[in-house]
């Protein structure tokens, strides 16, 4: 296992694939930007990743509660995550950094438990980047093992039940924001009841919904499978969700990739997790569905170039349209990107 940065570069580099390709039009709807101690993630490392053959356009920041504000109300402080990414957006944008557009679009944290209070937060935000400011997620990941982390907001088990949740979630739709939900696949239903209580509201489903596979749930990926097959179908029934199709190859998820000699090749990839994409997809259709590289998270076991080997031949069987829904426009729409790269 690759401890360090430098450990992770050689570890990354057993494993170099051409693009498969190169010329397909790619948004990529999931990334995150840090600069933690020995974890830097910043425009020169996305940058890395997105310029290795594949033709990335644009891609969108999601929320990792990055350069909060030091001081003012608590509230507030998830502010500093847009204004720092707004500016890092603004640097991509000058065009003095290449062809693609860095966070073009911009998915922040708003503590929606504030119920009605939280309309100034959401204000904010739209006020720190008003081009490019999309929408909240607010994670609900919870599972009462130990071996399972929590998400990163400390939310409770029924956080998307919650009254004050839903009151302050009610705030989306009225200023035009959109919601991404991240939990795990136990908790799926919350957010089919959620979507069906706000069928106005677009909902964001990140990395399938969180199939678990470490702890109390290794070993039983055949009946996960199943469980995970019959609230996607359930899910799919709400028109107001679209799905995110990534963030599988985490610790979480269990196949282990981190603790192997070499990282996979996108044959292996593919072959290990071709059913969940293929039946989201059958489920949501391509119009809502759409790649994405969850990264640097999903860096932890694979590299970006061959990531994206694996989501071309796993929708190698797709019709033209279809994969330019699937690599590019539904993001496009979701996210409401109007980019001249993007025709």
């Amino acid at each position: 296992m690759a401890n360090t940065e430098h450990e992770r570069e050689a570890w990354l580099a057993k494993v170099s694939e051409a693009p498969l390709e190169p010329d397909l039009p790619i948004v990529d709807p999931h990334h995150h930007l840090w600069d933690h101690p020995g974890s830097r993630y910043m425009l020169d490392e996305i940058l890395r990743d997105t310029n290795t053959g594949h033709r990335v356009l644009a891609t969108v920041f999601v929320e990792c509660m990055s350069m909060y504000r030091a001081d003012g109300a608590e509230s507030m402080r998830p502010v500093g995550e847009t204004e720092f990414v707004n500016g890092i957006a603004a640097q991509s944008a000058s065009g003095q950094y290449g062809d693609t557009r860095i966070a073009a679009g911009i998915v922040s944290f708003a503590d929606l438990t504030l119920g009605e209070a939280v309309t100034p937060v959401l204000e904010a935000h739209i006020a720190a980047a008003p081009a490019r400011f999309r929408g909240i997620r607010h994670a609900g990941g919870f599972d009462e093992s130990p071996d399972v982390r929590n998400s990163h907001t400390n939310p409770p088990a029924d956080l998307y039940d919650l009254t004050k949740f839903r009151e302050g979630f009610a705030r989306l739709r009225e200023l035009g924001l959109s919601f991404e939900a991240w939990q795990y696949h136990p908790q799926m239903p919350m957010v089919t009841a959620l979507a069906k209580a706000f069928p106005d509201t677009t909902i964001v489903l990140n990395h399938f919904g969180g199939p678990l596979g470490i702890g109390p749930y290794e070993g039983r990926r055949a009946e996960i499978f199943a469980e995970w097959k019959k609230n996607i179908a359930e899910l799919a029934r709400c028109p107001n969700v679209v799905v995110k199709l990534g963030g599988i190859n985490m610790p979480v998820n269990g196949f282990g990739w981190h603790r192997k000699p070499s990282p996979p090749t996108s044959d292996e990839l593919a072959s290990a997790t071709r059913d969940y994409y293929l039946h989201a997809i059958d489920k949501f259709g391509p119009r809502r569905c759409m790649f994405e590289s969850n990264f640097p998270v999903d860096r932890v076991s694979c590299s970006y170039a061959v990531l994206w080997n694996a989501f071309k031949k796993i929708a190698a069987g797709f019709t033209k349209d279809e994969k330019a829904q699937l690599f590019r426009r539904t993001a496009a729409e979701v996210y409401r990107l109007k980019l001249p790269n993007l025709s």
